[in-house]
């Protein structure tokens, strides 16, 4: 191996141009590939910026073709020469340095490289714990440098915005305490504190209404954040978030500004023009009509309430189930009145994943509606049904009958499914929805109680604040959250800002006073010295970035994410610790 005593690299692989023609250049990177073509070593040589192809003549320089006989692909090389325009009908208009050559006087190998274990170039097929256990050799791939370069720019972007608008940038604590509600805290034992432990923060929501009580009317952080969770595609144990509060505004104010932000981000970051305004729905017209508070309204198959003729009908599934409650609803499967009884056997499947009893089905023929079902309507509901679902010949009608959380989930599903099938998601389309005035609480069945729908320290709407004691499932939110294409962006509210507020609210989820003040005492206390009115959102960034770039899990753009089963292939962890550290946190693992 040798120094780069003396050596300064002058200049980028990927940046030569035919105006750097007849330069003298250093430069520095990995070695692509190598290629002997008659006496002439042609050798592509990459780094952040791109690849450019270096030529070895031994007529020209001897010593330095014999030593790159010796590279290998991943060798890291310095190489000294000049920029020539590559001859007549050589040149690769596939590749940005595709006019030009560099044409090697001298060369170094800074350090030799065993076989990676996958190529390092974009579209090759590996198992994920193989690029996650050599995580830096999946790094050198051109696809993940342009993913961490484009988050780079939104991270820039988010932020030289929120400047321009008089936001501050202030950090809040790593180590904080555990709080109830939400996902897992992460723990962290106190050396100094024995018995006593940190929590990693879910997010910086306490701190950062702290931060609106001091006065510090615009804050946000790009922040990290920690859920001791279950994982899926777009969850990780750590993630970021863009974390925003302002004091003195209401939900459009936060809405309008926002909205503003995502159309300068997606412009200026990936060339993306976004319409305004996004469009607005209730909570409950998008479950209404999508069956999930995270639409994706890039195309139909809306569902449609049936429940009024179900109930009257003869039908005992559809009767039965409204009877006790429930509902029937209906989706309209364009043109797939085709699918044969296997197809129709498989959405049955997919439905009763979401614990659907069953999918009833109708198919619209040129003799009519086909179905065993139709047996049991007369005439003129047939008629009805096929009116409300808009059918016509060729079409294959969907119901699912049950509780309506059963139904929505169900139906909502097949609504994907079904669009994936046909063709109907426009790929190249981003389209952002707010949803607005979610119920501030929602029922656990497990514990009898209810729970924050987003967190404690949402504000009910002023109109509903009489209902949080006499009927809390009514209440609304001062909530809204940011969908794009079916997948949650960001979410906020506006705060409680009255400790008389706070304390009712405490009680609605089951909490005493006396919990109330040994967990959030802080914040009660605080909000008794001007308080103003105050809301916030956080993005998540992740999510964001893997949108913009075409990805479809989080892990795609994390520099170092861990597996489904929250683990690090590449440095082992998690790990066992030694008895001596377990024993200066006096913490014992032998719990049966």
């Amino acid at each position: 191996m040798e120094s780069m005593q003396g050596l300064r690299r002058t200049h980028r692989c990927g940046l030569l141009r035919s105006g750097h023609t007849g330069r003298e250049v250093v430069l520095m990177g990995w070695v692509q590939s190598c290629r002997d073509h008659g006496g002439l070593i042609f050798l592509d040589l990459r780094d952040r910026s791109g690849i450019v192809q270096v030529v070895f003549n031994p007529g020209q320089a001897k010593a330095a073709f014999q030593k790159a006989e010796k590279v290998r692909s991943e060798y890291v090389l310095a190489i000294t020469g000049r920029v020539e325009k590559r001859p007549e009908g050589t040149e690769n208009l596939n590749l940005a340095t595709g006019q030009v050559e560099v044409i090697a006087t001298q060369i170094r190998i800074l350090n030799e490289a065993k076989t990676p274990p996958f190529y390092i170039e974009d579209g090759v097929e590996v198992d994920e714990n193989i690029t996650l256990k050599y995580r830096y050799l999946d790094l050198r791939r051109p696809e993940m440098q342009r993913i961490l370069e484009l988050k780079h720019r939104a991270a820039r972007v988010a932020r030289n915005f929120l400047d321009r608008h008089d936001f501050l940038e202030i950090e809040t604590p790593m180590l904080t305490r555990s709080t109830p509600e939400g996902a897992r805290d992460f723990l962290i034992p106190s050396r100094l504190n024995p018995g006593c432990f940190y929590a990693l923060p879910q997010s910086p929501q306490l701190f950062k209404q702290i931060l609106m009580v001091a006065g510090i009317d615009r804050y946000f952080q790009i922040v990290r954040c920690f859920r001791d969770e279950d994982l899926r595609a777009d969850r990780q144990p750590e993630f970021t978030q863009i974390d925003i509060e302002m004091s003195f505004v209401d939900v459009d104010d936060i809405l309008e500004l926002m909205e503003e932000m995502i159309v300068h981000l997606c412009r200026e970051t990936a060339g993306i023009s976004i319409n305004q305004p996004f469009p607005r729905f209730s909570y409950q017209e998008v479950m209404d009509r999508f069956g999930t508070d995270k639409p994706d309204i890039r195309f139909g198959l809306e569902l449609v309430d049936l429940t009024d003729l179900a109930g009257a009908c003869d039908f005992k599934v559809f009767a039965n189930a409204v009877a006790s409650g429930g509902q029937v609803k209906g989706i309209n499967a364009r043109g797939c009145g085709g699918f044969s009884r296997r197809e129709i056997e498989e959405l049955t499947a997919l439905a009763a994943v979401y614990k659907a009893n069953g999918l009833a089905y109708i198919t619209v023929t040129p003799q009519g509606a086909k179905s065993p079902i139709t047996k049991f309507f007369s005439e003129r509901e047939i008629d009805t049904l096929l009116e409300r679902l808009e059918a016509r010949e060729g079409d294959l009608l969907l119901f699912v009958a049950g509780q309506p959380a059963v139904v929505a989930n169900a139906l909502s599903a097949l609504r994907l499914h079904l669009a994936e099938f046909l063709g109907l998601i426009p790929r190249e389309c981003l389209q952002f929805v707010w949803v607005v005035d979610f119920p501030l609480l929602e029922y656990d069945e497990e514990e009898k109680r209810f729970a924050a729908r987003h967190h404690p320290f949402t504000s009910p709407r002023e109109e509903d604040l009489l209902l949080l004691k006499s009927d809390p499932a009514a209440v609304r939110a001062k909530a809204y959250d940011l969908v794009l294409n079916g997948v949650e962006m960001g979410g906020g509210s506006i705060r409680i800002h009255r400790r008389n507020v706070q304390e009712e609210m405490f009680a609605a989820i089951g909490l005493s006073l006396q919990e109330a003040r040994d967990k959030f005492g802080f914040l009660l206390e605080a909000f008794e010295y001007g308080t103003p009115p105050h809301g916030g959102i956080a993005f998540g960034f992740d999510r964001l970035v893997m949108l913009l770039a075409g990805k479809k899990t989080i892990r795609d753009v994390m520099a170092f994410p861990k597996t489904q089963s929250a683990a690090d292939l590449m440095c082992g962890a998690p790990d066992k610790v030694s008895p001596e550290q377990l024993r200066e946190l006096r913490i014992k693992l032998d719990l049966k």
